[in-house]
């Protein structure tokens, strides 16, 4: 076989069978990996720090081209970075996790913020909203609970 062969996979064919786990082991660092920072674009830093600020983030790093956001709790970090355009086809939604979800769109709105959908119910167990940011950003305020990580179909660990 030509190649290089993944971990969890095997060539088929000759009565040899592939096995790939659901849960293959994190061979790719030596270190658990965390989420740290999410960054963004914007055409209009003074813009994006007030819409940011209102949904309730602290900047701690503010240059002519870069903005940095310290999440109210947790240790993530949020950042914002000047460019030229944001492109319209962003595919990405960035998720906000509060505790009061409907006090908090109502603050929001209280202070001229537009939704897209206001606070529903979903089928994954999660309540959310959805809004844009200024540049067209897709968010998406919610409260998971404990189902965020630990929903009822959530797949077993092997070992």
């Amino acid at each position: 076989m030509k190649g290089p062969v993944r971990r969890g996979s095997a060539p088929t064919g000759a009565g040899i069978a592939a096995k790939v786990s659901r849960n293959p082991p994190a061979i790719w660092c030596s270190e658990p990996m965390r989420l740290d920072q999410v960054t963004v674009g914007s055409t209009d830093l003074p813009r994006a720090e007030h819409f940011y600020t209102l949904l309730g983030l602290r900047v701690i790093v503010r240059t002519p081209d870069y903005l940095r956001f310290e999440c109210p709790s947790g240790d993530s970090t949020f950042s914002v970075d000047r460019v030229g355009t944001v492109p319209a086809d962003e595919q990405v939604t960035i998720y906000f996790e509060t505790e009061d979800l409907d006090a908090e769109c109502r603050r929001l709105q209280d202070a001229g913020i537009e939704f897209d959908q206001l606070p529903a119910d979903m089928s994954w167990l999660w309540r959310e909203a959805r809004l844009r940011d200024p540049d067209g950003h897709r968010l998406c305020l919610f409260h998971g609970g404990d189902n965020r990580r630990n929903p009822p179909w959530r797949l077993e660990t092997e070992g």
